[in-house]
């Protein structure tokens, strides 16, 4: 995946602690098992807002114009320790816009008043609903799921692409944290490390 972070947003001037940030993300997926994950921080409670601009468009926190046409987000919002707080497909029409060629409203608008803490949100693309807390992955989890939706493809049946754009709003910090490799791809790595030791020793694994 591609990914770049924009320049945050602060509110109210001056860098503080406990100061509330806007931060902006935008990226691209490759596959459509894609999933995006950022960690975001609160000194102390914030009503926090996390939203989705780019299957409608708009103009994100960072004042940048994000075009129409990405896929059909949903987002999933866990603790520090990974529990879920709560997940959702598609926002009311009273706070996302509808895409002007499909007219439908499927961007992701999700307010929750939160504790200071650590948090993880995601996006990924319908229907890659999160299976539960962190660890126990999405539905769509491993390279046989890749291609799951044939391609980038709506709710609806239209055809999308792998754009997407994600703000965090009212927040102290935000990051795109390391990428993960996939499962797959950490048991070939495991197997490998394991053969090498081999060689070593003979030579001397609905908004909830």
């Amino acid at each position: 995946m591609k990914l770049k972070k924009l320049v945050a947003l602060a509110l109210f001037g001056f860098a503080s602690l406990a100061q509330a940030d806007n931060i902006s993300f935008t990226g691209n997926f490759t596959y459509d098992n894609d999933v995006q994950r950022f960690n975001f921080t609160l000194t102390e409670a914030s009503t926090v807002t996390l939203r989705s601009l780019s299957y409608a468009g708009g103009v994100n926190a960072a004042g940048e114009t994000i075009l129409r046409g990405g896929f059909d987000p949903i987002l999933a919002l866990f603790s520090a320790n990974g529990t879920r707080i709560g997940q959702q497909d598609d926002a009311d029409c009273s706070l996302v816009p509808a895409d002007e060629v499909t007219g439908e409203c499927y961007d992701v608008n999700f307010t929750r008043e939160l504790a200071a803490g650590n948090y993880t949100v995601t996006i990924q693309q319908f229907d890659n609903f999160s299976s539960g807390d962190l660890a126990d992955g999405f539905d769509f989890d491993g390279a046989q799921y890749r291609d799951f939706r044939d391609g980038f493809v709506d709710a609806a049946g239209d055809k999308r692409d792998g754009h997407w754009a994600f703000d965090i709003l009212n927040v102290t910090s935000a990051e795109i944290p390391d990428e993960v490799p996939e499962p797959a791809s950490m048991a070939i790595l495991a197997a490998g490390m394991a053969g090498m030791g081999l060689t070593r020793r003979r030579k001397a694994r609905p908004q909830a």
